[in-house]
């Protein structure tokens, strides 16, 4: 159970960001995929119950059966000995068939005890023919009530089996997401050490590289790429940018996000860039030029998107919020796809 909520964590923190031209249909995908992993958390945790449920009633069932075969098989004896009393009776009553007729000569005294000791004697024979007649009602009615049960018993195992067999399914799929999460993991912190190295000697000067949410973030200070309020690289910024190139032209299943900042200042100018907005589409866009005209990176991996001043990064720094962000995504169709098919 806690492999499930460690997977909706993750999965949820997967879908936090995707590229400008899948947004909404990643963050679609993601509220279904996070609310099928909660209805999979919770199923697991109903298997589980109901299994331990039916573990406990099929102990239950089998003391149960225990129990009424050892009834079955006292009431038989005794049955059997009512039986053997029964035949003792009736050879009392033959005896005394046999005293009456011969009395019958005797004296009138005589003969009417007799008659008493045979009425009396009548009368418990009566009794014990009608004990044996309960006592074979019960033993009919234990034997219905035990094959009841064993169909009971059947039907509770045939329905655990098929609970567990589903609860197995379940756990191997929840298995095979945090396996791919895991593989994505450790690719993502692979890239992050790479281009780190690449551009460790960039470190102070305004790049830094992090990772969050399962991407890769970096995030270059504007004043190492571009003159103030210009959309031409510099020549530092442009061997920075040549050097992550060189880098990410290699990677596979790998999408690029290149995001412009500005600050909040308003431009003052009657051309282009005429407002933050413009300003930091340009500076992305020429980013994104410069990328490709230097890499074999694939075209259709990589995205411009300007944010102008409203993803600020520090309110009283505003040197900071003037940037460029380049966000590494990994490619999550495998795991889109494992959650379609369910």
């Amino acid at each position: 159970m806690k492999n499930i909520i460690l997977l909706a964590f993750a999965i949820s923190f997967l879908f936090s960001c995707v590229p400008a031209r899948k947004y909404e249909e990643l963050e679609n995908k993601q509220k279904t995929c996070a609310e099928e992993l909660e209805a999979l958390k919770a199923k697991s945790t109903d298997l589980e119950t109901t299994n331990n449920e039916l573990k406990s009633g099929l102990e239950k069932m089998k003391t149960d059966v225990i129990r009424l075969k050892g009834d079955t098989t006292l009431l038989g004896k005794s049955l059997r000995m009512k039986e053997q009393q029964y035949d003792k009776i009736n050879d009392l009553n033959m005896r005394i068939q046999d005293q009456l007729t011969m009395l019958q000569k005797g004296s009138a005294l005589e003969n009417q005890k007799l008659m008493n000791d045979l009425n009396a004697t009548k009368l418990e024979l009566q009794k014990k023919e009608d004990e044996l007649g309960k006592l074979a009602k019960e033993l009919s009615t234990l034997e219905t009530e035990l094959k009841a049960l064993e169909t009971e018993l059947n039907n509770k195992k045939a329905s655990l089996d098929a609970l567990s067999a589903e609860l197995t399914k379940r756990e191997e799929r929840v298995n095979e997401l945090e396996a791919i999460i895991a593989k994505k993991d450790a690719t993502v912190n692979a890239l992050k050490d790479k281009v780190a190295q690449a551009l460790l000697g960039f470190k102070d000067k305004g790049l830094t590289v992090e990772q969050k949410n399962g991407k890769v973030y970096i995030s270059m200070e504007a004043k190492l790429l571009f003159p103030s309020g210009s959309t031409k690289i510099d020549p530092e910024g442009k061997k920075a940018l040549i050097d992550l190139a060189t880098v990410l032209q290699d990677q596979k299943d790998l999408e690029v996000l290149v995001e412009g900042h500005t600050d909040s200042d308003a431009l003052k100018s009657s051309s282009h860039p005429k407002d933050n907005w413009e300003l930091s589409v340009l500076r992305a866009t020429s980013v994104v030029k410069l990328m490709l005209d230097n890499s074999t990176i694939d075209p259709t991996t990589i995205t411009a998107a300007g944010r102008g001043e409203f993803l600020p990064v520090d309110i009283n720094d505003k040197s900071k919020n003037r940037r460029i962000e380049v966000i590494l995504i990994p490619n999550l169709d495998e795991l889109f796809d494992i959650i379609s098919n369910e």
